[in-house]
């Protein structure tokens, strides 16, 4: 009698144990496929800063039909990495999404230009094809031109605009003067195709005061009310600016581990390791919490946008401090 009570109370610590010892399970949407840009993420789940967190985390990457927003919504992940112009659009039409932190400091945002095309300055945009993506990534273009005061819907003294892909199609076949690229993507691939830095025009948002922020982390309202969820995105958090801020530090290692979880097998050697070099630039100086101002100038600009913004009134309640404040103090 003495064995079995002493093998029950055994078992009894083992299951004790082993529950203490069971990570929290958390999915994380990516807004694009697997490549530099998550590089933070895919860094954190290699060198196990999530297990040390007591993470189990999955990575979903994203694609061409996958809305961030919408996996979100519908309870396939807990937390998404989504451009603000995105989510506030999403929070105004009911989905109250959250910025719980903001690894990209600066925006890679770009309108890439053919000089022979007759684009030299913003000044030469009227009469002009411009390519532009959508889904969300149209509303800093919308802002800037209304900004300029040049009309969008193809009429005299206005730009024609293309809806453009995924690619660089366009401006490679004469189809656009100018077409929406990434610092760290697009702007590449036409190079790569053939033409040179110094036959294109290049116009970085930033530079245009027009950028609103990428990339950030966003988690619903209504589960960020529940205590043991918000302990498991302060950990989250945490494990992440870790891996970015490694990802920073050691960009071809951190390219690596990317192409290491790239099961598409897509992606290059050559093309992950400079994309990384150009995401390390827009991490660079933040520690994941959010810098207000850069909200406020997302903000200003999204209700800037001629007839039609892209907001109808500043948004309340649509990013908190309360996570990175707990993740890094």
């Amino acid at each position: 009698m003495r064995t079995i009570t002493t093998f029950a109370a055994s078992a009894a610590i083992t299951l004790s144990a082993f529950a203490a010892q069971a990570a929290d399970d958390v999915t994380l949407q990516l807004k694009w496929v697997t490549q530099a840009q998550f590089a933070g993420y895919y860094v954190a789940l290699d060198k196990g800063f999530y297990e040390e967190e007591d993470l189990n985390v999955t990575i979903k990457p994203g694609g061409p039909d996958i809305a961030p927003t919408q996996v979100l919504a519908g309870g396939g992940a807990d937390v998404t990495v989504e451009w603000m112009p995105a989510a506030l659009a999403a929070r105004e039409k009911g989905l109250a999404m959250v910025n719980i932190a903001q690894p990209f400091k600066s925006s890679g945002m770009m309108l890439t230009c053919r000089k022979d095309a007759g684009v030299s300055s913003t000044d030469d945009f009227p009469g002009k094809t411009l390519g532009v993506w959508f889904f969300g990534n149209e509303f800093p273009f919308l802002s800037w031109m209304s900004q300029l005061g040049i009309p969008t819907d193809g009429s005299d003294g206005g730009v024609t605009v293309l809806k453009q892909g995924f690619n660089v199609d366009p401006i490679l076949q004469g189809q656009a003067a100018c077409v929406s690229t990434m610092t760290y993507n697009e702007y590449w691939q036409i190079i790569d195709a053939g033409l040179t830095p110094e036959e294109l025009q290049v116009f970085k948002y930033e530079d245009q005061g027009v950028a609103t922020l990428e990339d950030g982390l966003y988690a619903l309202e209504e589960n960020l009310s529940d205590p043991a969820f918000q302990d498991k995105m302060v950990r989250f958090v945490r494990a992440s600016m870790k891996g970015w801020k490694y990802a920073e530090a050691n960009p071809d290692e951190a390219a690596e581990i990317v192409l290491d979880n790239d099961a598409s097998g897509a992606q290059t050697e050559e093309h992950q390791k400079r994309m990384m070099g150009e995401i390390a630039k827009l991490t660079a100086g933040s520690n994941g919490a959010l810098d207000p101002a850069d909200y406020e100038r997302t903000v200003a600009s999204l209700l800037s946008g001629g007839s039609d913004p892209v907001i109808s009134k500043a948004p309340e309640g649509a990013w908190t401090h309360a996570i990175t404040d707990a993740a890094l103090n």
